[in-house]
This record gives structure tokens, sequence and C-alpha cells, in this order.
């Protein structure tokens, strides 16, 4: 069978095959089939990885493609499904037509499309996008220095946060900018869920020596929410050796979390050393002025005019993270544009009622006094004792300093909650009040309290 005889009848074959069935399954399964014959007319269909090749005939294609080739030539000799070498996958560089989204090259591992097929780059992600203010000045800085050097600044550049306050706008940021700069650098951004997907799977198909090759060969590796490889010994393990091939070839590796390093539970020690390496860096939670900036940004990227009252009220009520806050302005704008309703203060109001409810439920000494014990792993029957020793002392004024900035108690209603008098509550604020400027371990566990009590 000549080349061009192959080629016509294989091509006529998937034309029957892409009637038979949907043009998603073709594109993503039977598209990437290169077909090859020997001198005896046997015909061997190559394809990428062996995940596909065990998918193809689990669901009888190559059957099915057996029966279609010989309606189209009774002469054409057995036909075998064979591996074909992988192809790496690493990300495009974005075009003009690749606006809606990036995703990880298609052209590698079905393995690894599938393990990726979900995780696109948001083109909005960018540093153009990105709102800078106090909280997260130190951040953006750092990320922008990763990004524009060619070099490994900070090894490994480690985001952590709650939720919704930019750490993975940071990385897409990185990674557009990258490409845009540098489109000879690969990169692969996944998340930590990915990563593990997608070695359970090597091991599964005993295709481990693809999975290293892939993850060992890009010049900058992008992990997002690490949390999620917490308690997964084996998943931990590659991912130790990954980090260290990385780290010993000087690549640029940049995670990201909800917790510093050392604070991850169910984490290897030499793991959490390896991470804390580098530079860590915590995202704060928003400032009003930053929030009012956010908001600004983000209608204008949707084309909508929101009068400067609506954008306030917005920004003082929605104080836990960004995603929720654009979310919140999303529904306003959508409710106008969809129902004709002007964008006022009573229209968002009606339209965020079940946020807003939310947002306007009273946190009570009571729950500042829990939190505060369990985050410094104590009783609450401590914060009302009469014990002195700095490990309870310390806390306790954490609670009272809390109590008067969250609450609208007064000070003889926190004194009776803490069994204390007014004088005493006045000498916690100050002193958390001196020791936040100068402590910053002290400052970050407030934050984090604060973050937690209004979530």
């Amino acid at each position: 069978m000549t080349e061009n005889t192959l080629q016509e009848e294989w091509s006529a074959v998937c034309n029957r095959i892409r009637s038979e069935s949907s043009d998603g399954v073709f594109v993503r399964w039977l598209e990437q089939i290169t077909p090859s014959c020997a001198e005896t007319g046997a015909v061997s269909l190559q394809v990428p990885t062996r995940f596909m090749q065990e998918w193809l005939k689990e669901k009888q294609y190559d059957v099915l493609i057996a029966d279609f080739w010989k309606s189209e030539n009774p002469d054409v000799g057995p036909i075998s499904l064979k591996l074909q070498p992988h192809r790496e996958a690493v990300l495009e560089k974005p075009t003009e037509t690749s606006l809606s989204s990036t995703v990880v090259s298609e052209t590698a591992h079905v393995e690894e499309a599938e393990a990726f097929q979900n995780t696109y780059l948001d083109p909005h992600f960018t540093f153009e996008n990105f709102v800078v203010g106090k909280p997260n000045e130190f951040a953006y800085a750092a990320a922008k220095r990763v990004a524009e050097s060619n070099n490994v600044v900070f090894n490994p550049l480690y985001l952590h946060s709650s939720v919704g306050l930019g750490k993975t706008h940071l990385m897409h940021a990185i990674a557009w900018h990258i490409q845009k700069t540098n489109p000879t650098r690969r990169v692969l951004y996944l998340s930590a869920e990915k990563f593990m997907y997608q070695f359970v799977r090597a091991l599964r198909y005993d295709d481990t020596v693809s999975f290293r090759d892939l993850f060992r060969s890009v010049d900058v590796l992008m992990i997002d929410d690490v949390q999620f490889i917490c308690g997964k010994k084996a998943t931990q393990e590659e991912f130790f050796h990954t980090f260290n091939a990385l780290v010993d070839q000087g690549k640029q590796i940049i995670l990201s979390s909800d917790s510093s390093p050392l604070e991850l539970k169910g984490i290897e020690d030499r793991l959490k050393t390896r991470m804390a390496q580098g530079l860590v860096v915590d995202i704060f939670p928003t400032t009003y002025e930053m929030r009012i900036g956010i908001l600004q940004s983000k209608a204008a990227l949707m084309g909508a005019s929101v009068p400067e009252d609506v954008i306030a009220f917005l920004a003082e009520r929605i104080t836990s993270n960004v995603r929720e806050l654009e979310g919140a302005l999303k529904r306003v704008i959508a409710n106008a544009d969809l129902l004709g309703a002007p964008i006022n203060l009573e229209t968002t109001r009606q339209v965020l009622r079940d946020i807003l409810d939310i947002y306007e439920k009273e946190i009570t000494i009571e729950d500042i006094q829990k939190a505060v014990a369990d985050f410094y792993l104590l009783k609450l029957s401590d914060l009302k004792s009469t014990r002195r020793d700095r490990k309870i002392a310390r806390p306790r004024q954490i609670a009272m300093w809390l109590s008067k900035s969250m609450t609208t108690k007064s000070l003889p209603d926190i004194g009776s909650a803490f069994e204390r008098d007014h004088t005493t509550i006045i000498h916690a604020v100050r002193t958390i009040d001196e020791l936040k400027q100068k402590d910053q371990q002290l400052a970050a566990d407030l934050a984090l309290l604060e973050r937690n009590l209004k979530a």
C-alpha cells in the first residue's frame, strides 16, 4: 500500500467514524492517531499514550476502525494500535486567536489532556489588571520580579492567603508575562489536585517515566493550592523529588496555598522545609480603598457604569475576599442588563439581600473567644481564668482587642465577658496596638483571626 493510498483510506475511515460519533470524541481521541503500513499490508495505528490505547480498546474503536477499513479495502492486513513517542505538554504561546482561555497544549499525552483540560489561564488575570494596595504590594512586587527575570530569583516563590485575595491572579499573571516576553521558556501551570490526579494515572497505567519527563523538563513549574496534597504520602514523595530535580537544574518553582508552609498539616517536614526555603509571601485582606479600586477596575472591564455610592456600598459591606466582591458586582450589573433596572442603592440591596444578610450577621464576643482559644490551642475557660503565664495572657489580650475592634460592645460589657474590669480591657487594647506594629507574626495572627471570624 502506497503512502497516498494509506492516507486516502484512513481519511475515508475517519469520515465514517466522525459520522458515527460526536466531533468531541473524534477530535479528542481519534484525530491524534497516525497510521503507518508495513510491506505485508498490516496497518499500525500509532497513538500518543498507553491510556489512549487502552481507552480505544475498551470502547472497541479498534474493532470499529478495522471493520470500516476492510469495507474500504478488503485486502488490508491486520490493524493494530501501537504506542508512539510521547510529546511534552507545555503552555502554548498566547495568540490573538486565544484570548478566551489558554490551556496546556492538547498535543500532549491524552493523560495530560485529561489532567489539564480544565486548567485555564484567565486572560483577565494579568499584572495590568491587578489592583495593588498595602496588603498585597509585596506579593505583587515579588511576582513581577520572578516574571521579569530570566534567572531564578526566589526558589520557590510561595504565595499564601485566605481564599479570593489574589494568589491565582498573580500566578496567571506570571505565566502570561513570561509567555509574552520569553515564549521559548516552557511554563507549566496546574493545581495540586491536577498534579495528584496526573500522578495517580501515571501509576495506574505504569507510565511514571513519561510523568517525570513532563514535570522535570519545564523551565517554570507553577502549582496552585498546594494544601490539596496534605495527607497524600505518595503524591508528596513524587512532588518532593520533582521539586529537588527542578531546583538542581536551576528551574523556577512557584507555589500557592491557603497557609504558610510550616502551618500546613499532613505535609512531611522535609517538604515543608523545601517550600519554606525560598520567599514566602502572605497576602493580607483588602482595605476599603483597595476594594474601591478593585470594583472600579472590574466595572470598567465589564463596560458598565456603576454609581460611586453603589461602589462605596459594596466595598463597605463585602469585605471577606475579592472573589465574592466581584461576584456581587456581576450580579448587580447582570440584573441591570437583563431586566433593564437602574443600578442604584435600592436595586443593589434588593439583588444582594441574601449576601448582605450573611455579612450583617453580628460577630459576638463568644465567637471571638472560641476562635482565639482554637487558634492558640487553649481551653475557653483559660481566657477567663486568673492565670498570667504568657501563653495564656497574650491570647487573652488578643481576644479582648478583637472584641473591641469587631463588636459594638462597650468596654464594661467586654470586661464582663472576660470576668475583668474595663481598665484591663483598655490596657489589653493598647498593648496589642503597640505590639502589632513591631511584631509581624502577631500582625499576621490578628489578620488571620479576623479573616476566619468574618468568614
